[in-house]
C-alpha cells in the first residue's frame, strides 16, 4: 500500500532510478546545458553521454538546480497520486539552489498544503541514502515528525570517501589552474573528496590511484569505528569495472552489508568531478 506522505528529491542524489522507483521516490532532475541545448540528468543523459559529449567538444556544460516550476509539477503529480502530505529531501543548499526553489515553489503554488522541504546538507549518497531510509520508513507509516528526525540521525551516521582520476576536467571549469593540473598529473596526485560542512571537499592528496584507492578505505575505516555498516554504496563515474574490483577490497576492510549499491554519481555532480572518480559511501549502525 503507497504511503500517504510522498518523498521527493532531486538527482544529485545519486540514487539509482530502479531503486527510486521500487520505494516510490520521485526525482526532480537537475538540468545540464551545453549552450542552447538543456538536458535533464540521469533521464536524458548519464555520465557515460555527459563525458563523451565533453571530450568531444573540450568543453563543460553548466548544470542548474531544478526551477520552482520543475518542482510545483513533482508536487502535484504527488498530491494528484492520493498523496497526503510531502517530505522533499533536497541536496545540500550550501552548493544549490535546489533547496531554495523548492522552498519557493511549495509557498507559492501550494499555500496551506503539507509540504516539508529538508535540506539535508549532503549530496551524492551521502544524500541518497537519507531519502532512502526516509522513503522505506515511510513505507511503514511513519509519521511525518520520525521521518524527519530519521532523514537527521541517518545524515549524522553517512560519511562518503571518494578519489579523482584527473584534475582534467577541474582544470577546464577554472576551480583548478591549468599549470596547477599539469603539475598534478606530472606527479600523479589523486585528491580524495569528502562531505565536508555541506560541500565536496578535498581532504587529502595522494600519490597514485592504487594509493589513493587504499587511503579511502583507511578513512572509511577510522570513520566507521568498528561499527556494523548497515548501507553501503560503491559510486562512479564511467568507472565501473574498476568499483567491481575494489568491492573486493572493501569488503575485507569494513563489515558490509550482505548488498552493496552501485551508483553512479550522476550529471549534475560528476561534471565537477570529472570522469573515472570512485568511491564508497556508507552509513554505520
Amino acid at each position: 500500500m503507497p504511503s500517504s506522505i510522498a518523498i521527493i528529491t532531486d538527482t544529485d542524489s545519486s540514487l539509482p532510478a530502479s531503486l527510486a522507483g521500487q520505494l516510490g521516490i520521485q526525482q526532480v532532475p537537475i538540468a545540464v546545458q551545453f549552450g542552447n541545448e538543456t538536458f535533464d540528468a540521469q533521464t536524458e543523459i548519464n555520465d557515460a553521454q555527459l563525458f563523451a559529449r565533453i571530450d568531444r567538444e573540450n568543453r563543460l556544460p553548466t548544470t542548474s538546480a531544478p526551477s520552482p516550476a520543475r518542482f510545483s509539477l513533482a508536487f502535484q503529480s504527488a498530491f494528484d497520486g492520493g498523496a497526503e502530505a510531502i517530505l522533499c529531501l533536497c541536496v545540500s543548499s550550501i552548493v544549490s539552489a535546489t533547496y531554495n526553489n523548492a522552498l519557493m515553489a511549495a509557498r507559492d503554488d501550494f499555500p496551506g498544503r503539507d509540504i516539508t522541504v529538508i535540506d539535508t546538507l549532503s549530496l551524492t549518497m551521502g544524500q541518497g541514502f537519507i531519502v532512502q531510509a526516509v522513503a522505506e520508513a515511510a513505507l511503514t507509516g511513519a509519521s511525518k515528525q520520525d521521518l524527519i528526525g530519521l532523514a537527521e540521525d541517518v545524515r549524522q551516521r553517512s560519511h562518503l570517501f571518494a578519489a579523482l582520476s584527473t584534475l582534467k576536467y577541474l582544470a577546464m571549469s577554472g576551480r583548478v589552474g591549468q599549470l596547477a593540473a599539469g603539475m598534478a598529473g606530472f606527479l600523479n596526485i589523486k585528491p580524495i573528496l569528502t562531505i565536508q560542512e555541506g560541500k565536496l571537499d578535498i581532504l587529502e592528496k595522494v600519490r597514485t590511484r592504487s594509493k589513493s584507492l587504499d587511503r579511502m578505505l583507511d578513512l572509511a575505516q577510522q570513520e566507521s569505528g568498528g561499527k556494523p555498516v548497515e548501507r553501503m554504496a560503491i559510486v562512479h563515474v564511467n568507472a565501473l569495472e574498476e568499483g567491481k574490483k575494489f568491492e573486493a577490497k572493501v569488503r575485507a576492510s569494513l563489515s558490509c552489508p550482505n548488498e552493496i549499491l552501485y551508483a553512479e554519481f550522476t550529471p549534475g555532480l560528476s561534471v565537477h568531478s570529472g570522469s573515472g572518480l570512485l568511491g564508497v559511501a556508507f552509513v554505520t549502525k
